[in-house]
C-alpha cells in the first residue's frame, strides 16, 4: 500500500499525464523492483529479459576482483530492458546495451514518468534510468548496489530524456 501511495505521489508530482497506457506500469514496476535485485556488470542481456549472470568482459568497476560473473542481476540496461518487458509483455528494448537502447527511443524536452534518462554522450551513453517523476530515477547504478531510486543529478552528465513511441511500443 505504501509503495502504490508512493508511485501515485512521484506521478502527481511530475505535473503531466503518461502518453501511453503502459507508462503507469513501467512506473510501478520500477518501483516494485527497487531494492530486490543487485547490480550486475552485463546482467539482464540474455535471450530474455531479466536478472542473469553477468560478465567480468569490459568491467572497470572498483569491486575486485569483478563480481559479475558470480553475480545473478541486472546493469543499467539490462534493467531498463526488463521492466520494459514486464511492462509491455515484450522485449521492445531488445538485448543491447544503452547506445543501442537511445537509437531507439525518441527525445523529448519535457521528461514524464516513464520515460528513461541516459548519460555520457549521444554517440557514447554510460547510463540509463527509468524516469520516475519530481527528478527521481530508479536504476541499476553500479557494482556493490541493488537496483535503486536517486535523483537524477547523481551523475553529472545527463545527455537527456527519451520515450519509447506508440510506434514501437
Amino acid at each position: 500500500m505504501k509503495r502504490a501511495i508512493a508511485v501515485g505521489a512521484l506521478l502527481a508530482a511530475a505535473g503531466s499525464a503518461p502518453v501511453l497506457d503502459q507508462v503507469p506500469s513501467v512506473v510501478r514496476i520500477a518501483y516494485e523492483l527497487e531494492g530486490s535485485v543487485p547490480y550486475a556488470w552485463g546482467g539482464g542481456h540474455g535471450a530474455k529479459p531479466g536478472p542473469s549472470k553477468g560478465t567480468c568482459k569490459g568491467y572497470h568497476g572498483t569491486i575486485t576482483p569483478c563480481p559479475a560473473a558470480r553475480t545473478t542481476g541486472v546493469d543499467c540496461s539490462g534493467f531498463a530492458r526488463w521492466v520494459f518487458r514486464l511492462a509491455y509483455g515484450r522485449d521492445v528494448l531488445g538485448r543491447g546495451n544503452t547506445d543501442a537502447h537511445i537509437r531507439r527511443l525518441q527525445r523529448v524536452d519535457r521528461a514524464e514518468p516513464g520515460d528513461l534518462v541516459f548519460y555520457g554522450t549521444p554517440r557514447r551513453t554510460h547510463h540509463v534510468g527509468v524516469y520516475m517523476g519530481a527528478g527521481q530515477m530508479v536504476s541499476a547504478l553500479r557494482t556493490g548496489t541493488k537496483v535503486r531510486m536517486d535523483d537524477v543529478r547523481v551523475l553529472g552528465d545527463i545527455i537527456g530524456y527519451y520515450r519509447l513511441t506508440a510506434a514501437d511500443a
